[in-house]
């Protein structure tokens, strides 16, 4: 189940474009609640070489783009019950609403939602003083503003943990499905060499939406390291976070039993005044054998010519 871009501005088909795709499809476990960390189970399998074995499809909890309680988990905000929820850097208790649930929102409930979620956590990227104005503009006109909106490729790190991982001893190969909902993206892929190569020198690059990846190994730990970026995506799961064409990105991650952490440290000193990394966030490895990802439907823009408000669904 594909949602099309043109449901994802109405309320309650808003919140069904937020269903995790793969997961109905793939019969995987039910949709977990949140994506915040939790207890392994199982040993880590390991290659012949040794490393740990990232490989398989990795979307038992749910694509990390999707579902209201997944994006607060994303922003730094513990869900701990239905009216209970926290800061997870400040420790600061949140007053929030009922949202451990997959109901759907009409419009009023979706309006709140998503403009709880543009100011929820505070983990925030610190940008130079001259650029606030920008944010502030691009957050605001975000229907407008914001590249996924016009189906573009959601870029690095905003696709966030790839819901598939092929790994061999020189290569690694990440899948990250198309989806609809608050954010809506182009199916994409990378692939990264662990070969020992190096980056090419940046002004030899051409900009991409998901830059050179070079990865290596640090301990049990994937480091993937790119540069060479457009300028044309954002780099935050909301809120108007841009960047420059230095932006510089290193994702983390780290396999435990059958858990996927995933972390991105974003460094652009043209316009922000120090690294920011992302709150972790965990995928569940899907426990199917048989599970694949299947096609995504094309993102299809038919709404934004049609908007009259600044609401942000």
């Amino acid at each position: 189940m594909r949602c099309f871009r043109s449901g994802s501005l109405i309320g309650a088909a808003a919140m069904l474009c937020l269903l995790p795709a793969a997961i109905i499809a793939q019969q995987a476990p039910p949709i977990l609640k949140t994506n915040a960390p939790r207890a392994p189970s199982g040993p880590t399998p390991r290659t012949p070489d040794g490393h740990p074995d990232l490989s398989g499809v990795w979307n038992g909890l749910g694509d990390n783009l999707n579902g209201v309680p997944n994006q607060m988990a994303n922003a730094g905000i513990a869900v701990e019950s239905e009216t209970s929820t926290h800061d997870v850097f400040s420790g600061a208790r949140i007053a929030t609403f009922p949202r451990n649930t997959d109901a759907p929102l009409n419009d009023e409930q979706a309006e709140r939602a998503a403009a709880l979620l543009r100011r929820m956590g505070s983990d925030k990227p610190i940008y130079k003083p001259q650029f606030w104005d920008t944010v502030k503009n691009f957050d605001h006109d975000a229907n407008e503003e914001d590249p996924s909106n016009n189906c573009m490729p959601a870029g690095v790190p905003r696709a966030g943990s790839p819901s598939f991982i092929a790994q061999t001893p020189t290569y690694f190969i990440f899948i990250y499905p198309g989806q609809g909902g608050l954010i809506a993206t182009q199916t994409s892929y990378r692939m990264v060499p662990v070969d020992g190569r190096k980056h090419t020198p940046l002004q030899e690059l051409d900009g991409s939406y998901t830059g050179e990846a070079i990865g290596h190994w640090e301990g049990d730990t994937l480091v993937v390291d790119s540069y060479g970026f457009v300028s044309s995506t954002w780099f935050g799961q909301i809120g108007g976070y841009f960047h420059s064409e230095n932006m510089h990105v290193v994702e983390r991650f780290h396999r435990d039993g059958n858990t996927l952490t995933w972390t991105a440290t974003v460094e652009d000193p043209d316009v922000l005044l120090e690294p920011w990394t992302t709150t972790p966030r965990v995928a569940l490895l899907n426990p199917n054998p048989k599970a694949v990802l299947p096609e995504s439907l094309p993102c299809s823009e038919r709404d934004l010519s049609h908007l009259v408000t600044k609401e942000h669904h």
